[in-house]
């Protein structure tokens, strides 16, 4: 396999007031039952925001209004290397569902702790965690 490939990856940090939203993902994906933000790779030629769109209807049939870019990071696992760009988000329409995830958390930024992450948001969650 080619780890000099990089997969684009968007993200979207989903705020209701001092909450975010986390998924945990099914246990049958790769990293199953690990927290991550709802998103999903880019399709070619798609922008981040365009993917992000997609992919929160896909996953929790949401549509989402994409913000500023709350930060990036690279992270390689040892069967892909992963470039994450998280947005900002808020939910323009709809309520989130369990589409394709085992569960959805409404979560504080003092609970990130309680819960286990895929190892590419630790960066992300350290940052998350400052803004207390």
């Amino acid at each position: 396999m080619n780890q000099d490939k990089i997969t684009e990856v968007a993200a979207a940090l989903i705020w209701d007031g001092d909450r975010f939203m986390i998924c945990q993902r099914p246990a049958h994906k790769t990293r199953g039952l690990l927290w991550e933000f709802a998103g999903g790779k880019l399709e070619p030629g798609e922008t981040g925001e365009e993917a992000l769109v997609r992919e929160c209807m896909e996953e929790l049939g949401v549509t989402i209004q994409v913000k500023d870019v709350f930060m990036d990071v690279i992270h390689e696992y040892p069967d892909m290397k992963v470039h994450l760009t998280l947005f900002n988000a808020g939910i323009k329409e709809g309520t989130p569902k369990k589409l394709e995830h085992n569960d959805i958390r409404w979560i504080t930024t003092t609970e990130i702790p309680e819960y286990s992450f895929c190892p590419a948001d630790v960066d992300i969650l350290k940052k998350l965690e400052e803004l207390k």
